[in-house]
């Protein structure tokens, strides 16, 4: 029982680890303004998305330089 339980904690730690390290896809536009960093926030799949979120704030948005200069 004792040797069931490592191996089932080695392998939640194995799977956690590669779960985690996959990075998250990013948008096509970025919330961009003083609070964030550059290229800003890029969860953003429309344009209409971004601006909803950056209305009443002092950011703008643009579009993902990731996206941008992406080869097609």
């Amino acid at each position: 029982m004792q040797r069931f339980v490592q191996v089932f904690m080695i392998l939640a730690s194995f799977v956690a680890l590669v779960s985690t390290a996959q990075p998250a896809a990013a948008g096509k536009y970025c919330l961009q303004g003083s609070q964030w960093g550059f290229p800003g926030n890029c969860q953003f799949h429309s344009r209409r998305q971004c601006m909803a979120t950056a209305s009443g704030t002092n950011s703008t948005c643009g579009i993902n330089p990731r996206y941008a200069h992406a080869r097609k």
